[in-house]
């Protein structure tokens, strides 16, 4: 079998869950060296592609920047790879995001990934402008299967777009932080001086911050022994310091910072929790690289949150100020359940990997061409 896995993601996502995925999936089929795999992106920003196993990605060079928006770009770069993918002659092609430009290959099956229905579900969260919708719909229109990370993006996905149960199958990812083509994640001293949680990502509309720093604040047990340290997601806006300044909260107490996956598994590492308070996920991987170093998880427990981490996190409603801010408390300072949780994490992640993950897709894939 020949698979193939498109430019899309790897053109303009430097670091990230979606590339991140694509290429630790690509990477483990490419391993199992039963099956001819191969990336396809002549002009890439994803880190990810720096550490490619020698033969995944055919051509290709690393540019500086890729913007996602610029559909000249986007379409440059799908231009690019036909030749190469004709000569390739794909039993399968994976396309890694979702594109309304239909490019078929004759003789090849298309596969899909849908991560999440988050714009569908939270639209406000968006502008108008933004074509994911549109362009995930048509993508999944094509597909000749498409394949959820969770149950629970499969069926919204089912619900929302009205496509038949049985062109979809769930396949679960898996959680390293970097592949084990990449940098070693050294030990280093902590981040911080002081005690704290962790939050990491994006801060925004459903990623729930807001209700995160009112619970932070209307805790003393937990911010007066704790610092609220947000990984990545940017510098904060002005609204989120004049958010931080209302609750009467030192500023200093609350900080960002930012860097690579060395860094961030450096603050998972030493972090005295992270939290999780997400109102939706189509999978949520965080969680999982918190528990691969140790670091407890105190999470929301809606959507597909449940069926990532199942008992081995202390669960809150996302939508209530006072459980959220239990539940830290809990974790922050009880420290049998801190080394229970820890326990029950490592227990949780042998349950997920890139190999279970490649190995399913793989089935998916031989599905389609029997």
């Amino acid at each position: 079998m020949k698979i193939a896995f498109d430019h899309q993601i790897f053109g303009w996502q430097e670091y990230g869950g979606i590339s991140r995925y694509a290429f630790e999936l690509a990477s483990a089929l490419h391993a199992g060296r039963t099956d001819e795999v191969a990336i396809f992106c002549p002009l890439y920003v994803s880190r990810y592609l720096e550490h490619a196993p020698a033969g995944l990605l055919r051509g290709g060079r690393r540019v500086p920047s890729f913007p996602r928006s610029g559909r000249i770009y986007r379409a440059l770069n799908g231009w690019l790879a036909r030749p190469a993918l004709r000569r390739f002659r794909p039993d399968i092609i994976h396309e890694t995001y979702y594109s309304g430009r239909s490019n078929r290959l004759q003789g090849a099956r298309y596969v899909l990934t849908v991560y999440d229905m988050i714009h569908e579900r939270f639209p406000e969260n968006f502008s108008r402008a933004d074509p994911t919708r549109r362009e995930k719909a048509t993508a999944v229109a094509r597909a000749d299967h498409v394949i959820c990370i969770s149950e629970q993006t499969r069926r919204d996905l089912i619900d929302i777009l009205g496509i038949p149960a049985e062109m979809t199958s769930v396949v679960h990812l898996g959680f390293a932080l970097t592949s084990g083509n990449g940098p070693r994640l050294a030990e280093e001293r902590p981040p911080l001086e002081h005690p704290y949680v962790l939050f990491v990502g994006s801060r925004g509309g459903y990623k729930n911050f807001s209700q995160l720093l009112l619970a932070y604040a209307a805790s003393p047990a937990v911010h007066e022994h704790v610092r609220l340290m947000c990984f990545g997601g940017g510098a904060f806006r002005p609204e989120e310091l004049a958010a931080i300044a209302k609750t009467g909260l030192d500023p200093s107490r609350v900080l960002q910072m930012a860097g690579g996956d060395d860094v961030l598994a450096n603050c998972y590492r030493h972090a005295r929790a992270f939290i999780y308070p997400s109102r939706y996920e189509g999978f949520g991987i965080p969680p999982l690289e918190a528990m691969s170093l140790d670091c407890p998880v105190a999470c929301s427990n809606v959507s597909s949150i449940p069926e990532v981490v199942g008992d081995a996190a202390e669960m809150f409603d996302p939508d209530c100020v006072d459980s959220m801010a239990k539940a830290v408390e809990r974790v922050v300072n009880d420290d049998d359940r801190r080394q229970s949780l820890i326990a029950l994490g490592r227990e949780r992640l042998k349950k997920f990997s890139w190999a279970a993950c490649a190995k399913e897709t793989l089935n998916v894939y031989r599905g389609l061409l029997s």
